[in-house]
């Protein structure tokens, strides 16, 4: 008897699990390696139902001082469920291969307290999924530093260029606007 209950809660748990990926955006399906250690950051489960800017970064590039924006925007709209996701990559070749050397930057030069990634690849024919669908609903990032704002239910309702900095009434009022979603 006590078997077929753990069969049951097994089948139970496998029916939820199976529900919750198919409630999943397409843009969160799947996993990515945290920067700090050796665990995967599971997209669905940590940014499910929530407001979501994802910015791909590069440690030695030109904009990199907007780290510090992209803090203070964290800051000022994470009580309100904003989370942010900076996915380092080498694509435009300004990116260290050592993650222990990105997450200095990113940690220690920058104060960074968001979600960061070891890098990743973010566009083209080996771009990660979560690139993908970006690209898919907006456009590939075309160089560092690149931002979108996503809505709770995973849809991109703005994308931003390099140029454009975290304090930008734009990116600031798609940030609202992803918040404000149901």
């Amino acid at each position: 008897m006590r078997i077929q209950g753990l069969t049951v809660t097994v089948l139970g748990l496998l029916a939820s699990a199976s529900s919750w990926a198919a409630d999943c955006p397409a843009l969160l399906q799947g996993s990515l390696p945290e920067l700090r250690g050796k665990g995967q950051i599971e997209l669905c489960e940590r940014f499910a139902g929530k407001p979501l800017v994802v910015v791909n970064t590069a440690s030695y590039c030109g904009f990199a001082p907007q780290f510090e924006g992209l803090e203070a925007t964290y800051k000022a709209y994470h009580e309100q469920g904003l989370e942010m996701l900076g996915v380092p990559s080498n694509d435009f070749k300004q990116e260290d291969a050592d993650s222990e050397k990105t997450a200095k930057v990113c940690y220690a030069n920058y104060g960074v307290t968001f979600t960061m990634t070891k890098a990743q690849p973010v566009r083209g024919k080996d771009a990660v999924p979560l690139f993908v669908e970006l690209a898919n609903q907006s456009s590939a990032p075309k160089w560092n530093f690149y931002k979108y704002v996503v809505d709770r239910k995973g849809k991109v309702v703005g994308n931003f260029s390099s140029l454009t900095k975290p304090d930008d009434p734009a990116f600031r009022a798609a940030i609202e606007k992803a918040i404000a979603s149901q």
